[in-house]
């Protein structure tokens, strides 16, 4: 028999990573607790990433879910920056300008946390005119 830590470990696997369903939980209900988890994951980057969100419309949430499906989540930086980025071509055009800016901005390898690009040098002269 496995301890309650296990168990909870388990249960968060199967909430938002695609972990296998623990033995003795409601199928259903823990369905239900999947889909509005990565719902409420699509509004959180879609706070932080506007308009990316804003370029799937409606279908957004459903849009994101999907991807999002079987991920764990890594902060909503991150899980938009992954997002956009594995739209390649076929990321709107608003929501690749935003991805471009945010590039601009920051370095990011998609396995570390995105780190503020330095603004020394010509950069900072050329802001400063």
């Amino acid at each position: 028999m496995t301890g309650l830590a296990e168990q909870q470990q388990a249960l968060v696997a199967s909430l938002v990573a695609g972990g296998e369903l623990p033995p003795g939980f409601d199928g259903p209900a823990v369905q239900a607790t999947r889909v509005a988890l990565r719902r409420k994951r699509a509004g959180e980057v879609a706070r932080t990433w506007p308009l990316l969100a804003a370029s799937y419309g409606p279908s957004w949430p459903a849009t994101f879910a999907a991807w999002a499906e079987g991920r764990p989540p890594n902060g909503s930086l991150r899980d938009g920056w992954d997002f956009a980025r594995a739209m390649g071509t076929s990321l709107p055009d608003l929501a690749r300008e935003e991805l471009a800016e945010r590039e601009a901005a920051f370095t990011y390898d998609g396995e570390s946390a995105p780190v503020p690009r330095r603004r020394g040098g010509l950069w900072s002269r050329l802001r400063r005119r």
